[in-house]
């Protein structure tokens, strides 16, 4: 073989590239790479791996194309897989709940009498303001600094909030004589600003008797330091505003006790309130003609948290528009010009910050293994989107019912006359279900949650993992088998079981520490 011809072969050999052929001109070419025994080893390892890698990529795709999706959707209605019933459905596990005990009504050393109302520090007052439970949190907060202050607490005023436009007095939804009763041992609390003080009008208007520079979540020795010198000098201060203004971590362990005390053992409802709970509980275990279990759903999907969370949701054109000027009337700095909330809006559903849609809670209770035949107490407001909205998880749990359809209308309107006695009937009825699952944030769920661990940590208490939801609901490749092993395994450390604190913990949520013992 000439020159030339030998550089046409090794040319065609190196084209064809290092794939084994039947080429017998490259074959006898000393330069072709399977000439050298070694060489051919490495090709035939490389050609071996390529093949398996080919049959298993077909074979994840045919799993794929043939994997179930989460449910099928026909119209409005979603058709799950069943699943099996797991044991610990309706309570947690025996064995995880028996290492704690509630212990907030201890009170630490001798007990001796609190000062007269007339040797205390001075009188402080406040504002309790926004929603019921919010309320409820700014209440055992004033209770909290009365005693670190030593001063008398003028009984809390329950202030007009914007939203719920209720003019309801602190004696129209709690009990006031066991309020004072069960904490006089605490702190000296009084049901008036006192008769000597004659400009009622003064206190919450006039600077020279309001505090009004509390940082949110302040220490106790802030109010030490610049609150107690004001309310021994005027004698009958008022602190303005009052929502989260006492910390957690940097308040003597005895005062976050106190908090509990006041959460769990002071605050009672009327005990017309209460009897009404008990019989919308009675009536909820007792549909089916048999004591059966049932759940409680703080479902928080109305049009005011769906606009003000400004996460993006599935809806028609109009529906978008109309959410769109919503928002912009209603948050006009944050709105702009709406520009910039998609991609904001892309990322706190990834990061688990928007609340969850009808349909995806039906999902994510399929999967636990709660079947269609399951008692559910929903806690809500108008669900924004109405009956279309709602029709995924009526669909799939059909006994869904509300304290309107539990009770007559004449049973209900003595409590129509405040709007927070009707949230009250809710607070209790969740608090006194066999579970209790939230679909988002806020206090009414902490507050539920907290109780309901404080009660005892087998009472389960579901906190949805919205980031998990969004994330599989976002794969179209998930299957049914795999989200429902996610979802069970993630929420086994989500259902109101004991927890370890952490800095800056929030107790209403999580009473563990400061409020409950070990057995």
């Amino acid at each position: 073989m000439n020159t030339l011809d030998s550089k046409l072969v090794t040319k065609k050999c190196l084209c064809i590239g290092d794939d084994l052929v039947d080429f017998p001109s490259c074959a006898n070419n000393p330069q072709a790479p399977w000439s050298h025994p070694h060489r051919s080893k490495i090709s035939i390892v490389i050609l071996v791996a390529i093949v398996f890698a080919a049959v298993i990529s077909v074979s994840s795709l045919v799993q794929r194309l043939n994997a179930p999706y989460l449910c099928k959707k026909d119209g409005i209605t979603l058709q799950c897989p069943h699943v099996k019933e797991p044991p610990s459905l309706w309570e947690n596990p025996h064995s995880a709940t028996t290492s704690w005990k509630p212990c907030a009504e201890r009170r630490e050393g001798v007990i001796s009498d609190p000062p007269s109302e007339n040797s205390t520090s001075g009188y402080i007052f406040i504002h309790a303001e926004g929603g019921l439970n919010q309320q409820r949190i700014a209440i055992c907060n004033a209770v909290a600094v009365a005693k670190i202050l030593n001063a008398t607490l003028i009984l809390p005023v329950l202030k007009q909030d914007q939203i719920w436009k209720d003019q309801t007095k602190f004696e129209d939804i709690f009990d006031v004589d066991h309020f004072i009763d069960y904490l006089k041992d605490d702190v000296t609390i009084v049901r008036d600003i006192p008769e000597w003080f004659t400009d009622k009008a003064e206190l919450f208007s006039s600077i020279r008797r309001t505090v009004k520079n509390i940082p949110k979540y302040a220490p106790a020795q802030f109010y030490i330091d610049n609150v107690l010198p004001r309310v021994k000098e005027k004698k009958i201060m008022a602190l303005k505003p009052f929502v989260d203004r006492l910390g957690y971590d940097s308040v003597p362990q005895e005062i976050n006790r106190l908090r509990c005390r006041v959460n769990y053992h002071a605050l009672k409802f009327l005990p017309e309130i209460e009897n009404m709970a008990d019989l919308l509980v009675s009536r909820m275990r007792n549909r089916t003609g048999n004591s059966n279990p049932f759940m409680a759903l703080h479902l928080r999907f109305e049009k005011g948290m769906v606009g003000l969370s400004f996460c993006d949701f599935v809806g028609t054109r109009i529906e978008k528009a109309l959410m769109a000027i919503y928002r912009l009337k209603e948050w006009p700095r944050r709105f702009k010009d709406g520009s910039h909330l998609w991609a904001l809006a892309l990322q706190k559903r990834k990061e688990g910050r928007c609340p969850l849609e009808p349909g995806e809670v039906a999902v994510m209770l399929r999967a636990m293994g709660y079947p269609k035949e399951t008692q559910i107490y929903v806690a809500s407001g108008q669900v924004y989107g109405g009956q279309n909205r709602m029709a995924p998880l009526r669909n799939m749990f059909p006994n869904l019912v509300t304290k309107e359809e539990l009770a007559t209308k004449l049973e209900l309107d003595e409590f129509r006359k405040h709007v927070t006695s009707l949230a009250a009937l809710d607070f209790l009825v969740c608090l006194k279900s066999d579970v209790f699952v939230m679909t988002h944030g806020g206090n009414f769920a902490k507050l539920i949650i907290g109780n309901r661990r404080y009660l005892g940590h087998h009472l389960k208490s579901i906190k949805p993992d919205k980031g998990l939801m969004s994330k599989s609901l976002g794969d179209p490749y998930m299957g049914w088998a795999t989200f429902v092993e996610d979802v069970i395994t993630t929420h086994q450390t989500r259902s109101g079981l004991p927890e370890e604190t952490f800095p800056n913990y929030d107790i209403w949520e999580n009473p563990l520490t400061p409020c409950m013992c070990r057995t």
